[in-house]
């Protein structure tokens, strides 16, 4: 099986479980290897579904988020909606909600938003910092965990639902350089 690749160097090791069903690791080496990621997750997931990024301060999340909309043609800037705590992008190709729950004091403060109506649509949903909305937010179909490693980062995606899987096994059997 050839893995997604950039710039020759291949990013992807699988680790198949049959209890999570599929695990992908990535080992981006820099920036730009972070946001080519975002762009195969989101043609992966068809331009729709809902992931969740964890991760500490300052370890991508945002950055992948940027890989994510330039895909679907998003060519501005794009930020961490840290103090507006939802950003909607409405795209030629999709829908995109990208939520970051840092700042979030109650779950229930995500009824207000409109949150409801904004996870029920048929767009991909990008959430930073979901156990801030635990047991209010509905399952991912993709967690993914980033964490630092040395002057890198690794990427652990996990499938949380069938959509997830077979975003999973497309963005495993992707064979073009994603540069």
């Amino acid at each position: 099986m050839t893995t997604c690749r950039y710039r020759g160097r291949a990013l992807i090791r699988l680790k198949w479980d049959n209890v999570s069903k599929t695990t992908i690791i990535l080992e981006p080496g820099d920036e730009a290897a972070q946001v080519a990621i975002g762009r195969c997750l989101a043609e992966a997931l068809a331009y729709h579904g809902i992931v969740y990024l964890n991760g500490e301060l300052g370890a991508g999340k945002t950055t992948l988020a940027r890989g994510v909309l330039r895909a679907l043609g998003h060519d501005g800037a794009v930020k961490s909606p840290t103090y507006t705590l939802v950003e909607p992008y409405d795209l030629e190709t999709g829908r995109v909600y990208h939520f970051d729950l840092y700042r979030l004091g109650d779950p229930e403060e995500l009824e207000f938003l409109g949150a409801r109506d904004m996870l029920a649509d048929r767009a991909l949903t990008l959430v930073e910092w979901p156990v801030r909305g635990e047991g209010w937010l509905p399952a991912a179909d993709v967690v993914i965990t980033l964490s630092l490693m040395g002057q890198g980062r690794r990427l652990v995606l996990e499938a949380g639902s069938d959509h997830g899987v077979q975003a999973l096994q497309r963005l495993a059997v992707s064979t073009r350089d994603i540069s």
